[in-house]
């Protein structure tokens, strides 16, 4: 898997948690523009399986839809 990923490393910043076909996975879209769509399946709570889609004609066939805010939200010692 990490090999194969390795080559979308530069990438990564570009990178955003979506709703892909309904099921949560990630998207690249540099300047708004979507390069790639990663899918996930998920069994056991471990990753079992993904597909990087990147075909302009399947990526036009996807549905996508945006995720609220997923990141940790880290508590202050402040407040």
């Amino acid at each position: 898997m990490a090999e194969e990923t390795a080559g979308f490393a530069p990438r990564a910043r570009f990178a955003e948690p979506a709703l892909v076909n309904g099921s949560v996975g990630v998207v690249v879209a540099p300047r708004g523009r979507l390069l790639l769509a990663l899918t996930v399946t998920v069994e056991d709570g471990r990753i079992a399986a993904y597909e990087v889609i990147a075909d302009p004609a399947r990526l036009s066939r996807l549905e996508l839809g945006l995720l609220d805010d997923v990141r940790p939200h880290v508590a202050s010692a402040h407040g």
